[in-house]
């Protein structure tokens, strides 16, 4: 007997499962406006997926996401392949959970030999304990790449969010879905696409005056790496494919695109979370498109 697939239809609950610096929920409608009007029938990239914000919203059914957090994507990897095994570590820090518990979780890559030990759902576990239960919901590394940011002495956070998991496992494992789960350079992440591909570009910020929190990852995100990134726009945009950017509004940036004519699109974001109060609230952005 044939099995009958049913085709995936967008789910509500299917939405980021961490706090990121740099989400796009309050940016959403904005960039909705601005995508290809045959989305549908694209495949989409995301290289910066971070929280996934526009790709939960989306919910393409052909998608590629890829960020250069290694823990960040091994989350994914785990809601995937591994749900129950995650809800049950996820529940035992919620038991466990207090400023001395969390301060233990945190130190537990100080040492790579003891950090190496951690099974990949215990690893997984730890990134989303920490993210929402420390201060301002802030993922911060230092130059090291060990996670810093204080305790944040919340009132019962939803460490554990059953709901939201198992239903992004269900997304990521349907029959009529195919998402391909990438960590690395955001280069390779997108070396395919062409024709028929869609890539949405949220890199780390650029920031002159080092306001706009872009520690996610160590080494940062510098001038140099914001010209490759418009020479893979470039790349990419030669290639068929089509391409929507968001970023600060900044003279580099603008002088950056402006050459070859890209749509400039001045918005508003409400930011929220910072490394700097300067930085949160409303703040300047652009959304760049290679399509008219």
């Amino acid at each position: 007997m044939l099995r009958t697939i049913q085709r995936w239809r967008k789910d509500p609950l299917v939405k980021p499962f961490l706090k990121w610096a740099g989400g796009k929920r309050q940016l959403i409608p904005e960039i909705i406006k601005h995508l290809p009007s045959n989305l549908r029938n694209m495949r989409y990239y995301e290289p910066f997926v971070g929280a996934g914000a526009l790709f939960f919203g989306l919910q393409p059914r052909r998608a590629v996401i890829n960020d250069n957090n290694k823990d960040l994507i091994l989350s994914y990897e785990i809601i995937r392949d591994n749900i129950d095994g995650l809800i049950g570590a996820l529940n035992t820090h919620t038991e466990n959970n207090g400023e001395d518990y969390y301060y233990r979780v945190r130190e537990q890559d100080r040492d790579c030999n003891e950090y190496a030990t951690l099974a990949a759902v215990e690893k997984a576990a730890r990134i989303i304990y920490l993210n929402k239960t420390c201060y301002n919901g802030l993922y911060r590394v230092n130059s090291q790449g060990m996670f810093n940011v204080p305790y944040g002495r919340y009132t019962n956070p939803a460490i554990c969010d059953e709901p939201v998991l198992r239903a992004i496992h269900r997304y990521l494992r349907h029959d009529d879905t195919e998402i391909n789960i990438m960590h690395g350079d955001f280069a390779v992440a997108v070396a395919d696409a062409e024709r028929d591909s869609f890539i949405y570009f949220d890199p780390p910020y650029h920031s002159p005056e080092n306001t706009n929190f872009t520690g996610y990852q160590a080494g940062g995100f510098s001038e140099t790496e914001q010209e490759r990134l418009r020479n893979v726009f470039v790349e990419r945009t030669d290639a068929g494919a089509k391409c929507l950017l968001s970023n600060a509004d900044t003279l580099f940036i603008r002088g950056l695109f402006n050459y070859r004519r890209f749509e400039i699109i001045s918005v508003k974001a409400k930011r929220a979370i910072n490394s700097d109060s300067t930085g949160r609230g409303n703040v300047d952005e652009v959304i760049i498109k290679n399509w008219k």
